[in-house]
């Protein structure tokens, strides 16, 4: 169904109104009266209701919606509505309910795919448009045809709500200067947004469907080359962390915009060193970042390079770096389990501009020849890239009895 179909309420003519209802701007036609402009069968409006009933917050939102309370009118202001169109592509027309009838979902599972994307409910707003409904109908569609389940369905929605909400947010701030600074003066900030985001947003679309298709290529890449099932289930990696030290005293000391720029500093410079050496950054939390990588020799390489980076930058606090070894569970491109636990662990309680790892990853990285199994035994450490030595042994909360490693990188032997 369509919104053009007959049925699909459109702008102005609420679900469930009565078109000769002075109300609803219908004409007066008393041969009319008691028409509905609804024409949904009653077994599936039932189905609805009872769908939306397994939820408690739901049936409310769904009881609000197809019962008598009138449509929100729209009180936006009328400059932000104009932005917001440019970047939807079309106006705001739809309820929730009309939005969901017009996609043709129920109002439960429109629900929860807008919940899982991040949007706030709107109650009787007519706040959604024709793209809402397109979103919909594929999502919907995706299910029906049994290409997602409706649990990956929602999956997919939250992911992709997270991971683009973050990326609004960073964008914004990014054009916030020239958002808020007008090249001449008497401009309102409606009149710099407008033309700036109407430029920037062709461009910006462009490359966000370009850079996803990269990275979706990728990662589709690392599945494919996974030797069995197995591996690709319970596949080893290295995990590390590396972590500003004492990033709360300098949250007492520096002002907040030389904080954010130490921040930004920190984490452009990290996310170009992982990339650079084959690894992945996971996240990035302010005075901590963690990346994976698929070999214990990329991921030292990289912890010894963002320690020796950061040392040669005087505006920036010591760090430390702590990496171990293998299997990790991954869920919406995080990682969990005992092995980042355990390199989360190492990082705290490594020395100032240092990387600790742990005893499985040592066995990797010198198994790999990068590194010898004995300073003491190895005749010739030339060809070594890295050295190793042990620490005391010591408790580590939920994670027992760690052997730490000290990593450095091998001096190059003199003339």
């Amino acid at each position: 169904m369509t919104a053009d179909d007959p049925g699909v309420p459109q702008q102005g003519q609420p679900a469930g109104s009565r078109e000769d209802d002075p109300a609803s701007g219908g004409d007066a036609d008393p041969e009319r009266a008691g028409e509905r402009a609804d024409p949904e069968p009653a077994g599936e409006r039932a189905g609805s209701a009872r769908a939306a009933s397994q939820d408690p917050v739901q049936a409310n939102s769904f009881a609000e919606d197809v019962g008598e309370a009138e449509i929100v009118e729209d009180d936006t202001d009328p400059s932000a509505l104009r932005i917001e169109e440019l970047i939807l592509g079309s106006a705001r027309q739809y309820t929730p309910f009309q939005a969901a009838r017009a996609a043709g979902v129920s109002m439960e599972l429109a629900s929860r795919f807008w919940r899982a994307m991040g949007f706030a409910d709107v109650g009787q707003a007519r706040a959604l448009t024709e793209a809402d409904v397109l979103a919909l109908r594929r999502l919907s569609g995706l299910v029906e045809a049994g290409l997602l389940s409706e649990p990956m369905a929602v999956q997919v929605a939250r992911s992709t709500g997270q991971t683009t909400a973050r990326l609004a947010d960073w964008q914004i701030d990014s054009f916030l200067m020239g958002l808020t600074e007008p090249p001449e003066p008497g401009m309102t900030r409606n009149e710099v947004t407008f033309p700036l985001v109407q430029l920037l947003l062709p461009e910006l679309e462009e490359f966000l469907v370009y850079v996803w298709r990269r990275q979706l290529a990728a990662a589709t890449g690392r599945v494919v080359q996974v030797k069995d099932d197995d591996e690709m289930v319970n596949r080893r990696q290295a995990i590390g962390f590396a972590d500003l030290v004492g990033f709360t005293r300098l949250t007492r000391r520096l002002e907040d915009e030389e904080l954010g720029e130490l921040v930004e500093a920190f984490e452009t410079t990290a996310a170009d060193l992982v990339a650079a050496h084959g690894g992945r950054l996971i996240k990035a939390l302010g005075d901590e970042v963690l990346y994976v990588a698929e070999d214990a020799g990329t991921a030292a390489e990289i912890g010894v390079r963002l320690i020796e980076t950061m040392a040669n930058d005087e505006t920036m606090p010591e760090l430390r770096v702590g990496i171990a070894f293998g299997t990790m569970t991954t869920r919406m491109g995080d990682v969990f389990g005992n092995t980042v636990n355990l390199a989360s662990r190492l990082t705290s309680i490594a020395p100032k501009d240092t990387v600790l790892v742990d005893g499985a990853f040592r066995a990797e990285l010198t198994a790999s020849g990068a590194a010898p199994e004995s300073e003491k035994e190895s005749e010739d450490l030339s060809g070594f890239r890295f050295a190793l030595q042990p620490l005391y042994q010591r408790p580590v909360r939920g994670l027992g009895v760690v052997e730490p490693w000290l990593l450095r990188r091998r001096t190059p032997p003199g003339p």
